[in-house]
């Protein structure tokens, strides 16, 4: 069994993720977007689609982006 890295689970169905060389052990998505997922910078909240990044900023949507003061961004239809 593997333990979880975020909430300490030691969970038989637990997955291992690799991203930019390292790896990371959860047992539950909610796991590993709490602990990968970026924050957008306005609302706060994790951003787990594609979102919006502008410059170096990243957003849930275009909304949060027009919101921080980012221009003339818009979502993708």
């Amino acid at each position: 069994m593997a333990r979880c890295e975020v909430c300490g689970n030691d969970y038989d169905l637990a997955f291992e993720v690799i991203t930019a060389g390292e790896s990371h052990t959860f047992d539950s998505f909610e796991c590993a977007i709490h602990a990968l997922a970026p924050v957008c910078e306005h609302c706060g909240c994790r951003i787990i689609g594609h979102g919006v990044q502008v410059g170096g900023s990243l957003f849930c949507c275009a909304h949060c982006a027009r919101a921080a003061g980012k221009g003339e961004v818009r979502d993708r239809a």
